[in-house]
Order: C-alpha cells, then structure tokens, then sequence
C-alpha cells in the first residue's frame, strides 16, 4: 500500500457507500481514464476476467465464434471465450518481441477470409507489462471487419512508441488490478473502450442487466461484476504510486539484465519506442550455453525461500485445450521451457535483489 489508501477508504466508509457504486468508483474510473489519455470510456470490475467476458460479448462474440488469441497468456485471459461457448484458436509469439507474432495473424487473416470463418475477435496479449504492436493489429482489424480487444492485464503504466499508453488499445482493452499486478485494488479489473456506448453497456450488463423500471425488471441476463466502491478506494490510492512503482520495476528489471546477460541467457526484448513496466522480469536460460536450466535455477531459489516462476505454459500446451488450432513455429514452447520470471516486486530492496543475483552467479560459475 501507498499509505493513502486508508484516507479514501475512510471517505468510503463516511459516505456510507459500500456497495458497488460511489463517489470512489466514479473517481477511480476518471482517474484511470485521466492517466490513459482523457478519451477514453472506464468501467470498473470484479476482475480482468470479467472486464473480458463482458468485451467478448458486447463485440457479439456467440456460441460457435472463433476468437483469435495469443498462446502464451494467462488462464484468465482465455477462459471467458469458454464462458461464451466460442471456439479459441491460439498463435504463436514473435521473437524479438515476446508478444503475439503479427506476421501470422495476417497470413491466417486472409487464409480465413478465403474460407469464409474470420474470427469474431481477436484478443492479443501485453505479455509481462508490454504492449502489442497496436497499430499493425488495428489495420488488421479494420481491413478484415473484425474486432480487436487487447488483453492489457499486466500492462498498466506502458506505452507505445511514446504516444498511446498500454491498456488504448482496440476497440476495448481489459485492466487488472488483482494482487499481484503493479497496483492492486484487492482484486478488481476494468474494461477500457473509445465506444462510449461499450462502457454503458458494460455497466448495465455488470449490475445484473435491470432494465430500466421501479421493480426488477430484465429484459436480457446479466452478471454481478461491477467493482466495490471500497475496492475502487484502494486503487485512488495506488494510481498515485503508479509512475514510481513502474520506475522501479524497470530499475530491477536493468540491473538483472546488466549482471546477468551473457551467451546462454537473454532477457524478455524491449523494441524500440516501446516501454514496458517490467511487470515480472522474464529471461531465457539455455542450458547447452549455460549447463544450468531454467528449473535449477527457480528450485535453487526455492531452496532459500526465494520465488521464481516458469513463464506462462502456452494455453495450445494445456490439456484443457489438447487438439485446439495453433498456428506458430514453437516460439513459446521454447520460451516456456527456457523462461523464468525471478523476483521483481516494486517493493524488493537492492540487498534482496543482489541476494537473487548473487545465488545465481554462483550456481553459474558452479557449472561452468
């Protein structure tokens, strides 16, 4: 916590609004809007998972759909296409980003097209705090009438190439704000959207769709999925350590790389006019460069109650997904077996994290 936090929860409690509505979720919602650039429709949520179940389905996406997403992803980031019986056929990364391959997407936009199955939608993933190549994939989008939401789960507080930040993206883009992520509400998400008629949408569907009459009246369903104002007064608080909580990741995130690096590990790729938050701090191991794994180093780690993690397994990997379309040549495969995310917390001292440099530099030196 910020230390602000306790303040805005203090008005909650004084204002008596404890439901999923208030003064703190209003200003929540603008201050996120605010910090994205002003033009953009927030809505606030119980999760990132439900800001994308309710994307899916105001972009129309039905029982039978195709929906287009990135392999390597959280769960969450996939399961909603379940939710709404769609059908997921998942893609591959590129290298020298770490975020979906483009390239592909395109070649198997006009193979679709062709065949006459385009995708309801697209959901391409802000892999570890950075951006997509937003303006390819919103070409992309237009030229073949398809809808584009971006999973920005992890990546609040990126921009691209200096002139959008992270989270703008498509025609809806999806927050978390769950624990582990760079600010936190508790748990909680946010749909993000230029359609300002999304966001309504979003809110009427998010408070159990009640249309519009003095008694409980429903015309459609709907889910309970609009944020607690409680919650929204935790994330007043955090939005105002947002800046320096992504400064200091990204300060981790280059003193890992600048005593690390060597033939046989590399870090996750920053392209140019690209600024990741360096959400997790994700490298490759190699271990016919290194003689080390990726998983000697995280049990190592474990050893002296340090937690380290595997990059996600690709969704086409899970068994959950066995048999589903994926279209790549292993990039992630490779990246799951090799990658591991080491500790990076915005609170992490330099003596903790010269700890975790210094536990790996002797287990590289050992097996040199």
């Amino acid at each position: 916590m910020s230390g602000n936090e306790e303040a805005y929860v203090a008005e909650a409690f004084a204002s008596n609004f404890v439901a999923p509505l208030g003064p703190q979720l209003d200003a929540f919602e603008q201050t996120v809007s605010d910090y994205l650039g002003g033009d953009v429709h927030c809505v606030g949520l119980s999760s990132g998972s439900a800001a994308l179940h309710l994307a899916l389905r105001i972009a129309g996406v039905r029982e039978g759909d195709e929906v287009w997403v990135s392999s390597m992803t959280f769960a969450g980031g996939i399961f909603p296409v379940n939710y709404l019986g769609a059908k997921p056929r998942f893609f591959d990364l590129d290298q020298d980003s770490w975020t979906v391959d483009v390239d592909i997407l395109a070649e198997q936009l006009e193979v679709a097209a062709r065949e006459g199955r385009l995708p309801a939608a697209i959901v391409p993933t802000d892999l570890y705090g950075q951006s997509v190549e937003l303006d390819r994939l919103e070409d992309l989008a237009a030229n073949f009438d398809v809808r584009l939401i971006v999973d920005s789960a992890e990546s609040l507080g990126a921009s691209y190439k200096g002139e959008r930040m992270a989270g703008t993206g498509g025609d809806a883009a999806i927050l978390s704000f769950n624990g582990n992520k760079i600010i936190t509400t508790s748990g909680g998400g946010m749909l993000v959207t230029r359609h300002k008629a999304w966001a309504e949408e979003a809110r009427f569907l998010a408070t159990q769709a009640r249309d519009a009459a003095p008694h409980y009246e429903h015309s459609t369903f709907g889910y309970n999925y609009r944020l607690s104002n409680i919650c929204a007064a935790i994330g007043l608080g955090q939005m105002q350590v947002l800046e320096e909580r992504v400064a200091r990741r990204r300060e981790i995130s280059e003193r890992y790389s600048e005593v690390l690096s060597r033939p046989g590990i590399s870090f996750m790729p920053e392209p140019p006019g690209l600024r990741s938050t360096r959400w997790l701090t994700a490298l490759k191991i190699d271990p016919a460069a290194t003689g080390v794994s990726r998983e000697d180093i995280r049990l190592m780690l474990l050893e002296h109650q340090i937690e380290s993690r595997p990059l996600w397994k690709p969704m086409h990997q899970q068994p959950l997904y066995a048999g589903t379309p994926y279209y790549g040549s292993g990039v992630d495969e490779r990246l799951f077996e090799q990658g591991l995310c080491l500790p990076s917390g915005s609170d992490m001292t330099d003596e903790q994290q010269e700890e975790v440099i210094d536990r790996v530099l002797s287990l590289l030196e050992a097996r040199r």
